[in-house]
Order: C-alpha cells, then structure tokens, then sequence
C-alpha cells in the first residue's frame, strides 16, 4: 500500500514568518507553488498559501466590483453563496490559462495591492498545521484532504519537516496506476 513517504516531495520550499507578502508572491512564481510551510529554525509555524493572501485581501481591502456595489452581481455570483470566501471568487472568475493569480500580483504595483509590501507572511498564515506523519497510507491522507478542504499536506515525523504532498502529486499517483486496493 502506497504511504506519504513513497509519494512526498521532500525538496520543500519553506518561507520565514519575516518575509513580506510581496516576497512570498516572488517565491510562488519563482518556484511555481502556490502554498508553502512558515518555519522559524526547524520548527513549522504555519502554512501559507495564495488563498490565504486573496482573503486576506478581501478582508483588508475588498475587491471593487465597479459602480453600483456587491448588489449589483449577479445571482449565481460566487460570492453570493453563503459561506463564499474571496479566493472562491478569485478561483471561479479567472482563467488561469490568460492571467496566473501570481504574476497577476507580482507584477501589478497599484493602491489595492500595496498591502503585498505592508504585511508579512505572519500576518497572515494559517497557524493550525495540519499534517501526517510519512507512515500515513495514501488513501488516509486524501480522505484527510478531503475532509479538511486542504491543497496540501505536510508531513512530519517527531516535530520534523519530512516533506509535503499535494492533491497534484495524489492525482498524479492515479493516473499512474500507482495505487493498489
């Protein structure tokens, strides 16, 4: 049976809770990820991820949708729904095959986005980590996936950083024909 360890990228990009937002943006582009572990010394600290920038911009700052206000959307608006967090509007509105989110705020420099300089990784990471340890069975860690409404997983053993793995990697397992029973 396939385990975390089998599966795991264990070359992990891991950010200090000192960087700023912007700089975080860089290293999403840079490295082509969209979340990343916040470490201090060995220890992880929390998770951070381009969902958490976009609600934490919709909190801060929130999106302009022209004249006339929120009421103004249409009914089937993804931010309508109840419960709807700004990165489902993000993710529902945008096509990610004409503007990626990243380079979307990494190369755009105006009033609403000036919060990517203002504010550190600290401000704004998820603290709880969530993670399984590298003896997890897959079919364990993607019902935990599930089950959480997460993208990723960290793993660790004993307090460590072992490695991390996505629901990408998780697919990328199946269509390889790689799990079994």
């Amino acid at each position: 049976m396939l385990r975390l360890k089998d599966l795991m990228q264990r070359d992990v990009v891991a950010v200090s809770p000192d960087l700023t937002l912007r700089e975080l943006v860089e290293v999403f582009a840079d490295r082509e990820v969209s979340g990343v572990p916040v470490v201090t010394g060995v220890k992880v600290v929390g998770v951070i991820s381009m969902t958490d920038i976009f609600d934490f911009r919709e909190e801060t700052n929130p999106v302009s949708l022209g004249p006339g206000s929120p009421t103004d959307e249409p009914e089937d608006s993804p931010r309508k729904r109840p419960g709807a967090s700004a990165s489902d509007f993000f993710s529902e509105s945008w096509d990610p095959t004409e503007v990626g989110a990243v380079e979307l705020m990494r190369t755009t420099r105006d009033r609403d986005w000036d919060l990517l300089d203002e504010y550190t990784v600290a401000d704004v990471m998820t603290r709880d980590v969530l993670s399984q340890s590298s003896e997890t069975t897959l079919k364990k860690a993607a019902r935990y996936i599930m089950e959480k409404g997460i993208h990723r997983v960290l793993v660790i053993d004993d307090g460590e950083l072992q490695g991390i793995v996505t629901v990408t990697d998780i697919v990328r397992a199946v269509a390889e024909g790689r799990l079994k029973g």
